[in-house]
């Protein structure tokens, strides 16, 4: 089975969208015996004594407009270990990539990648709603990402 980590900062709005954006993707395309997928954090911020906070409202409304199924979601940190585990890491912007690159020590196997370098979007990171409050356009970079990283591991025969 091959597995996806989406991450973002605070794992509350983009990598959490993608987590379900990606996992009704390979529901619809009855892919979801051969693909796993997780989101997660590099900060721990909206994690407090153990327990992760929720998708942001914002976000949640965002993928209830689109007729995204929504899912128990709460708060992760990456772990060091998960990298052993997941055969693929995305990213949605360069601190992102920077702060995965940190966390793991170095990424040996090429894992880490910028959701959007699988596009032909003209822009290199998912636009960031927690500052923008813009989840609109966040959701189109993250839905574009998944589509185009769907249609990348149908092409190179991965799953």
């Amino acid at each position: 089975m091959l597995k996806i980590m989406f991450v973002c900062h605070g794992n509350i709005c983009r990598s959490p969208m993608a987590e379900a954006i990606f996992s009704d993707m390979i529901k619809k395309e009855g892919l979801e015996d051969k693909i796993s997928v997780s989101s997660s954090a590099t900060s721990s911020e909206e994690i407090y004594r153990g327990i992760g906070n929720p998708i942001y409202p914002p976000a949640l409304a965002e993928l209830k407009k689109h007729k995204i199924p929504v899912y128990d979601h709460r708060a992760t940190k990456l772990m060091k270990s998960d990298y052993e585990d997941y055969d693929f890491f995305l990213g949605m912007d360069s601190a992102n990539i920077r702060n995965m690159n940190f966390i793991f020590g170095d990424d040996k196997d090429d894992k880490i990648r910028k959701l959007l370098s699988f596009t032909n979007l003209h822009k290199e990171d998912v636009s960031d709603p927690w500052y923008s409050g813009d989840f609109t356009t966040a959701y189109n970079d993250i839905y574009k990402g998944c589509r185009c990283f769907l249609e990348y591991l149908l092409e190179n025969n991965m799953i």
